[in-house]
């Protein structure tokens, strides 16, 4: 559960859920999101299983979650630019949730799971070290997802400065630390 309190999945989720307007919305979304981080886990975790593959890590899988949280930070941005000129922005599907826990499956401790279990000599302690992982995970992102949620939920009635700014400086943190995350992995 502790892999889903790393900097990157706060953002990515925090970005996802201040699109939502209840608080069953964002939970599911946290939902969506660890399924497709532990969908990723099951495919690229089965090669190594079934292959005996031993997993490299790479920067290039960190460079391309950055990539996404700068691009969710500036779509959260203009969605926000939107609904200010009162045009209703484009609320992003779950599905985009599960699509971003995809990617984030390759990257980061995700990698570094599936680099524990090419490691495990037993397929039954890394069939359940993996299941231990992945519920972990999905357990943890629906908690992200919950404590996230609260200042955005309409029900929560703060005011739209408030909202307007919670919104801009997370979306801001997203963006720079997508940033910092390529200039950190991606070697000219």
């Amino acid at each position: 559960m502790g892999h889903a309190f790393e900097p990157d999945h706060l953002l990515a989720v925090g970005n996802l859920i201040s699109r939502r307007d209840t608080l069953a919305e964002a939970l599911r979304d946290g939902i969506y999101w660890g399924l497709g981080h532990t969908t990723t886990l099951v495919v690229v975790g089965s090669i190594i299983l079934l292959g005996r593959v031993t997993l490299l890590t790479s920067g290039y899988f960190e460079a391309a979650v950055g990539l996404m949280l700068v691009v969710m930070g500036i779509s959260r941005l203009l969605d926000q630019r939107r609904a200010a000129a009162k045009v209703r922005p484009g609320v992003a599907p779950s599905r985009a949730a599960y699509a971003v826990g995809l990617l984030h499956g390759l990257a980061g401790s995700g990698a570094l799971v599936l680099l524990v279990m090419s490691e495990i000599r037993d397929p039954w302690l890394s069939v359940l070290y993996f299941a231990v992982f992945g519920v972990g995970s999905i357990l943890g992102m629906f908690i992200v997802a919950g404590l996230c949620s609260v200042p955005f939920t309409k029900r929560m009635k703060i005011s739209r400065t408030l909202k307007f700014s919670a919104v801009t400086l997370s979306s801001l943190l997203c963006i720079g630390y997508g940033g910092w995350m390529i200039y950190g992995n991606v070697r000219w």
